[in-house]
């Protein structure tokens, strides 16, 4: 059934992100690997309530917003695809185009070491997974099912955010627990955001001029969900979230590293199932639990402009908990030629980078203010005298996935 795939120059893909009340996607004609037009992207919101929204971005066209009720990611997909081919906002004749559908993965643990063709092994894996990740692959397989049902002919590729850090040494991923808990529920740092680490550390090098194969690179990835990651000669050596997401630093819901014998203190103290408990230190912790008003960083610096003593200690220990991370991870990689900025937090907020930066200064890093703070694409914000190179670099794993996918999709021959 893939004949039509095959000594292809050009691929449609369709780039598609499930949550678990949420699809974002994009449409790529990926030219090649490096060169390629985005035709479309959207997202649909609030699937499985009363007042479901698509919004749906065409290339030159006019934005088309739709709200009406989304009972399940099936009738999602089906208006992504209706949308893609409607005669005023479409950009595509008709569902024959798309020759190829990628899905990010959150979690693949050790079952994949990069993207891979979905067949009913590779979802028996996934399915696996959502222990490690019950908030984000359950939603993933209902994204990979709907396309099933909507497009049964076209091929379907997964990327997984753990894949990049299975280069990882098992004493940098073991934690100190019994042996047994590894062999029998495999409990060890899984990270995520791989894909996003792995996109801005090598188009860091690029941009920054370092042979991504003789470099030690560290990539901040600071959003609502944060992680540092060391990268030497282009594969991960250590990242900073663990076994779930929930391991790091202070984000926007989540605590963070904290001493493991606080859960059961607070669990006894206030009478909690390990489901609540679950609930606190994923959903209500971080930027939300200590300011008591958001879990947006953008709310804090408000918040701090107007005095709020909360928020500036929110800031402050993003700050610090960044610094100590990107600290560490020097001294795991002996050194370091590059430091990277990205997503959210990370590729908006000048004045966090800047304090970052402030903090290793004993390493001789040195900022271009003006840089910095003018920073709105790819930009190289140290000074040329500095030490260490440090960039911003806008994150793009909605490439990644359709490069992946591609290149997959075209080796079935």
């Amino acid at each position: 059934m893939f004949n039509r795939y095959f000594n292809r120059h050009i691929m449609i893909v369709l780039v598609i992100n499930c949550g678990s009340s949420s699809i974002k996607y994009q449409l790529l004609d990926m030219k090649n690997a490096d060169v390629y037009d985005l035709l479309a992207k959207g997202l649909v919101e609030k699937i499985g309530l009363p007042e479901g929204c698509l919004t749906h971005k065409p290339a030159g066209k006019q934005v088309l917003v739709r709200e009406q009720p989304i009972a399940d990611h099936k009738v999602g997909m089906k208006l992504v695809l209706d949308a893609l081919v409607d005669p005023e906002y479409g950009v595509i004749r008709n569902f024959d185009d798309i020759e190829a559908v990628g899905h990010r993965i959150v979690q693949g643990a050790d079952f994949f070491s990069g993207s891979a063709l979905v067949d009913e092994d590779v979802m028996k894996k996934i399915e696996i997974c959502c222990d490690f990740a019950p908030l984000h692959n359950p939603a993933h397989i209902l994204g990979i099912r709907a396309m099933q049902n909507v497009l049964p002919d076209v091929p379907q590729v997964v990327t997984f955010d753990t894949a990049f850090h299975q280069t990882m040494e098992p004493y940098a991923y073991m934690y100190a627990l019994p042996w047994e808990y590894y062999e029998k529920y495999r409990v060890r740092r899984y990270g995520a955001h791989g894909t996003s680490h792995q996109y801005v550390s090598r188009r860091g090098a690029e941009f920054a001029g370092i042979d991504l194969n003789n470099s030690k690179i560290i990539t901040c990835h600071i959003g609502n969900g944060s992680s540092v990651t060391a990268i030497r000669n282009g594969k991960c050596v250590d990242t900073s979230m663990g076994f779930t997401p929930l391991e790091g630093m202070i984000m926007g819901t989540r605590c963070g590293i904290i001493d493991a014998n606080i859960v059961p203190y607070i669990m006894k103290k206030e009478n909690l199932t390990p489901d609540q408990m679950t609930q606190i230190l994923n959903k209500k912790s971080g930027f939300l639990g200590i300011s008591g008003v958001s879990s947006d960083a953008r709310d804090m610096m408000r918040l701090i402009d107007e005095g709020d003593k909360k928020a500036k200690i929110v800031m402050k220990k993003l700050t610090f908990d960044i610094a100590k991370l990107v600290g560490g991870y020097i001294a795991e990689l002996n050194g370091v030629d590059l430091i990277i900025f990205t997503a959210g937090i990370g590729e908006n907020n000048a004045k966090l980078r800047r304090r970052v930066c402030e903090q290793l200064g004993y390493m001789g890093v040195r900022i271009d203010s003006e840089a910095n703070e003018n920073a709105h694409d790819e930009t190289m914000i140290s000074t040329p005298d500095s030490s260490v190179k440090v960039a911003m670099i806008p994150t793009n794993e909605e490439l990644v996935i359709a490069r992946d996918t591609m290149e997959i999709v075209q080796n079935l021959i």
